[in-house]
C-alpha cells in the first residue's frame, strides 16, 4: 500500500517524529509543564514538576494584580494617563499568558492524543521522508520557532534585567551616589518594595521569574500550534504532489481504483485532524487576536508619547505582537493552501485514460478541497493572511480613539 508505515532503516539522517515537537515540549517544561506528565514514570518527578508550575503561576498572577490596580490607580486622570497605558501592553499580555496555559490545560488529552494520532502517519524511513520532504519543513519550522521564540523571549527579559543593569552600570561604572531600585514593570505593592534591599531583590527577581513564566507560557502554545500544522500542511502537501505525478494509465483499473481509495482514506484522516486542531486552538486564538490587538494599540502609543528609553523597550515588544499575530495567520494560511492544492492537483494529473469509476472517485476528491482545512476562531474568518490585516486594522482605530482621548 501507498500509505503503509514502514520501519526505519539504520541511518543517521532518519528524522524522528520527536525531533519535530522537541523544542516546544522541552522549553514548556522550564516553567514545570510537561505534556507527557501521564506517561512520566517518575511520580516524584512528575508532581515536583506540577508543584513548580502552580506554583510559578501564583506569583504570576499576584504581579498581575499589582498592575492591574498601579493600572485603576492612574488611568482615573488624564494627568497620569501615559502611565496608566504604559501598563496596559504588560497587563494585556498577562491576560494571554494565563488563557493560552488554561486553554491548553483544559485540552491538555486532546491535544496528546492529537499529537499521538500525527506520530502514527508520519514518514519513518529515509525514502519516504525524501518524498515528503521531512527535512525542509523541520528545517523552515525550526527556523521560525527560534526567531519568534528570540524575538517574544527578549521583550520579557528586557523589561525584567533592564532596570537593574542601567542601575549597576550608574552605580558602579559612573560614580552614581544612589543604587536606583527601579523595577521593569509598573507594579502596585501592598508593601514597601524599595527601601530595604533585600525586599527589593526578592521582589525584584520575582517579578522575573513571573515575567518568564508569561513568556514561555505565551510562546509555546504557538509553538506547539507550529508544530502540529507543520506536520498537517507536509501530509497535504504530499498528497497533492502525489496525486498529480500519479500515471493511471501505466496502472491497471483494479491498480487505480486501490490507488484512491487508498488516498482517500489518508485525506479523511489528515481533515479530521485538522478539524481537532481547530476545536483545540480556534478559541485561544480569538482571546489571543483580541487582546493583541489591544496590546499592539497600547504599545504603539507608548512609541509615540514616551521618551527615548521606553521608546526602544516598547518597540520590542509592539515588534513581538506583531510577529505573534502574523506567524499565526501565516501557518494558518499556509493548512488552507495546502489542503485548497490537493483539488488543483487531482484535475491536473492525467486521468483521461483511466475509467469512468476512477474518475467519479476523483470527482469526489476535488469537491472535499473546495472547504479547505482551516482554524476557525469564533466571530473571525479562517486564519490567514486577510485575518492579520483585520487584527491590524482593529489595532489602529484603538490607537486613533487612544490619541484621540490623550491629546483632545
Amino acid at each position: 500500500m501507498l500509505f503503509r508505515k514502514r520501519k526505519p532503516k539504520s541511518n543517521n539522517e532518519v528524522i524522528t517524529f520527536d525531533e519535530l515537537t522537541r523544542f516546544p515540549i522541552t522549553f514548556y517544561k522550564t516553567i514545570g509543564e510537561d505534556l507527557y506528565s501521564d506517561r512520566d514514570p517518575n511520580v516524584i518527578r512528575r508532581y515536583l514538576l506540577r508543584f513548580y508550575l502552580v506554583l510559578g503561576f501564583l506569583n504570576f498572577n499576584a504581579y498581575v494584580v499589582g498592575e492591574i490596580a498601579y493600572f485603576i490607580v492612574h488611568i482615573m486622570s488624564t494627568t497620569t494617563l501615559l502611565e496608566a497605558t504604559a501598563v496596559a501592553p504588560c497587563i494585556g499580555f498577562s491576560f494571554m499568558a494565563d488563557f493560552k496555559q488554561f486553554g491548553l490545560t483544559v485540552n491538555r488529552k486532546r491535544l496528546v492524543r492529537l499529537l499521538d494520532d500525527l506520530k502514527e502517519i508520519f514518514p519513518l524511513d529515509v525514502e519516504m521522508q525524501r518524498k515528503y520532504n521531512v527535512s525542509f519543513y523541520r528545517k523552515h519550522m525550526n527556523r521560525v520557532m527560534t526567531l519568534f521564540t528570540i524575538l517574544c523571549m527578549t521583550y520579557t527579559s528586557s523589561f525584567s534585567f533592564y532596570p537593574a543593569i542601567k542601575s549597576t552600570i550608574k552605580y558602579y561604572l559612573m560614580g552614581s551616589e544612589i543604587f536606583e531600585r527601579n523595577y521593569g514593570f509598573h507594579i502596585l505593592f501592598p508593601y514597601d518594595a524599595e527601601t530595604d534591599l533585600t525586599v527589593y531583590w526578592f521582589s525584584y527577581w520575582g517579578l522575573a521569574h513571573c515575567a518568564y513564566v508569561a513568556g514561555v507560557s505565551y510562546v509555546c502554545v504557538d509553538l506547539v500550534l507550529i508544530a502540529t500544522i507543520t506536520q498537517l500542511t507536509m501530509h497535504f502537501n504530499f498528497i497533492a504532489n502525489d496525486l498529480e505525478a500519479y500515471e493511471g494509465g501505466d496502472h491497471t483499473d483494479e491498480e487505480n481504483i486501490k490507488y484512491l481509495q487508498d488516498l482517500v482514506v489518508y485525506h479523511a484522516r489528515a481533515l479530521d485532524l485538522s478539524e481537532e486542531v481547530n476545536n483545540i486552538f480556534s478559541f485561544l486564538i480569538l482571546w489571543n487576536f483580541i487582546a493583541a490587538s489591544l496590546v499592539i494599540c497600547f504599545a504603539g502609543f507608548q512609541i509615540t508619547a514616551s521618551n527615548v528609553e521606553d521608546i526602544v523597550l516598547y518597540f520590542i515588544f509592539f515588534s513581538a505582537s506583531l510577529v505573534q499575530v502574523f506567524v499565526v495567520c501565516y501557518y494558518g494560511d499556509e493548512m488552507i493552501s495546502s489542503s485548497s492544492r490537493i483539488g488543483h492537483s487531482a484535475f491536473n494529473q492525467n486521468w483521461l485514460p483511466c475509467s469512468t469509476k476512477y474518475k467519479r472517485i476523483l470527482q469526489f476528491i476535488i469537491a472535499r478541497s473546495q472547504k479547505p482545512a482551516s482554524i476557525r476562531p469564533p466571530t473571525f474568518p479562517p486564519i490567514s493572511f486577510n485575518t492579520f490585516m483585520k487584527v491590524i486594522s482593529m489595532s489602529y482605530q484603538f490607537f486613533a480613539l487612544l490619541r484621540t482621548t490623550y491629546y483632545g
